[in-house]
C-alpha cells in the first residue's frame, strides 16, 4: 500500500522506499530501492530490490569538494543546483528500474560543512524543491534538528544498526571516515573512529591511482614508526564519545602531520596510515566480538587482514550489496521510522539533549 497525498500510516508495517547516501569521499550518489517489513515478532527485515551508484561528473566532484570555501550566496546557488540534480537523478533511477508504489524517498543530502562544536552542520540537497517532480514524499534533512538540540548531527546510522543487524555485536563502516556502533551495549555507543578513504584516496592519487584497489599499493610500503606513533597520539583518539569527524579536522590536523613526511615515499605513508587505522579500530573491540564490516574499505583485502592482526574480534563481510549500500539502506530505514513517528536519533551517540524523531517530510 502506497501513501498518497499527505496521508502517513504510522501503523504501516511494510514500506517500499529509496534510500540515498552521498559520502565525503565523493565516490558518487548511492541509491537503493528496498522493502522494509516489521514481522509479527517486532523484528525489522529488509530486502534490497535495486541498487546503484551514480558517479559524480568531474564538475560536480570539484564543486562539492570546494563548497566549504563558498560564500553564503554561492552556497545557496549550489544548494539549489544540487537539489535539482538530486531530484533528476532520483527520477532517472525510478524510470530506469520501472519502480512503482514507492512510499517515500529518504535522503541525507551531501555534507559540505561539519563543525558541530559551533552548532554547524550543512547538507546540500534538502530543499523543498526536491519533491516537485517526484511521485511520493521525500524524507530528508536528518541532521539539522540534532545539532539544534546540542548534538553532533552524527552518527545517525546506530538506530539502523541496532534494529536491522542485531545478530552482530557491532558494525564497522569504512567510507570517507571509519565509524562504528556497538549494538549489544545497553546504552548505544557509536562514533567516528578515524578518517579512512578521505585520506587514503588522496594518497593514492599521488601515486597515479583513483584509489588503492584491494590495498595492493599500501601492501608494498613500509611502516614509518615516527609517523605511526605521532598519529596515534592525536588528542581525538583519547576523547570519549559522542564525537564525530569532518573534512575540517582532516585538513587542519591530519594532513599537516602527513606533510611533515613528504621526503619519504608516498607508498610508505599509505602503508603506515593503514596500520594506524587498523590500530585505532582494532583496539575498540573485545575478544570474540562479531562485527559486520561494510563500506568501500571492506573491499581493501590488505586492510581487512591488517585489521584482524590488530584485533581479536571477528570481522564478517556480508553480501556485496550490503557492503556497498548499507548506509543508503539505513537512511531509507531512518525515513521509515520518521514516517512512523518513531525515534531515529540516539542522544547517547550524538550528544543531543534527548532521543528524537529527526527528518523533514516534503510532499509532492
Amino acid at each position: 500500500m502506497s501513501m498518497q497525498n499527505r496521508e502517513i500510516k504510522k501503523d504501516q508495517n511494510h514500506f517500499f522506499v529509496l534510500g540515498l547516501m552521498s559520502g565525503t569521499s565523493l565516490d558518487g550518489l548511492d541509491i537503493v530501492a528496498v522493502h522494509f517489513e516489521l514481522d509479527n515478532d517486532g523484528i525489522w527485515k529488509y530486502t534490497i530490490d535495486k541498487a546503484e551508484t551514480l558517479s559524480y561528473s568531474l564538475q560536480w566532484e570539484h564543486q562539492l569538494d570546494q563548497a566549504h570555501l563558498f560564500s553564503m550566496q554561492q552556497m545557496g546557488h549550489l544548494n539549489k543546483a544540487y537539489t535539482q540534480w538530486l531530484s533528476e537523478s532520483i527520477m532517472i533511477f525510478i524510470k530506469k528500474h520501472k519502480l512503482q508504489a514507492l512510499d517515500a524517498i529518504c535522503s541525507t543530502g551531501h555534507t559540505v560543512l561539519h563543525q558541530p562544536e559551533k552548532g554547524i552542520s550543512v547538507q546540500l540537497g534538502n530543499l523543498p524543491e526536491i519533491v516537485k517532480q517526484l511521485p511520493c514524499p521525500v524524507v530528508c534533512d536528518f541532521r539539522t534538528q540534532d545539532v539544534a538540540l546540542g548534538g553532533q548531527g552524527a552518527p545517525l546510522v546506530p538506530v539502523g544498526d541496532r534494529l536491522l543487524f542485531s545478530q552482530f555485536d557491532g558494525c564497522l563502516n569504512l567510507g570517507g571516515f571509519a565509524n562504528l556502533s556497538k549494538i549489544k551495549e545497553k546504552v548505544p555507543v557509536a562514533f567516528d573512529v578515524c578518517p579512512f578513504n578521505r585520506v587514503l584516496n588522496p594518497l593514492s592519487n599521488k601515486l597515479g591511482h583513483a584509489f588503492d584497489k584491494g590495498g595492493q599499493l599500501a601492501k608494498e610500503g613500509k611502516l614509518i614508526k615516527p609517523l605511526f606513533e605521532q598519529l596515534n597520539h592525536l588528542p581525538y583518539y583519547q576523547k570519549l564519545g559522542p564525537k564525530s569527524l569532518g573534512r575540517e579536522w582532516v585538513e587542519a590536523i591530519l594532513f599537516p602531520i602527513l606533510n611533515q613526511f613528504n621526503e619519504v615515499p608516498v607508498i610508505d605513508v599509505l602503508h603506515t596510515y593503514l596500520h594506524h587505522c587498523a590500530h585505532q579500530i582494532g583496539r575498540l573491540w573485545n575478544t570474540g566480538d562479531l562485527v559486520l564490516l561494510t563500506g568501500g574499505g571492506a573491499h581493501n583485502s590488505f586492510f581487512v587482514k591488517l585489521l584482524s592482526s590488530y584485533s581479536r574480534a571477528q570481522f564478517q563481510l556480508p553480501d556485496t550489496q550490503t557492503i556497498d549500500f548499507k548506509e543508503a539502506l539505513i537512511f531509507g530505514f531512518l525515513g521509515v521510522l520518521r514516517l512512523r513517528g518513531e525515534v531515529n536519533c540516539y542522544a547517547a551517540v550524538t550528544g543531543a539533549k534527548k532521543d528524537h524523531v529527526a527528518g523533514k517530510i516534503f510532499f509532492p
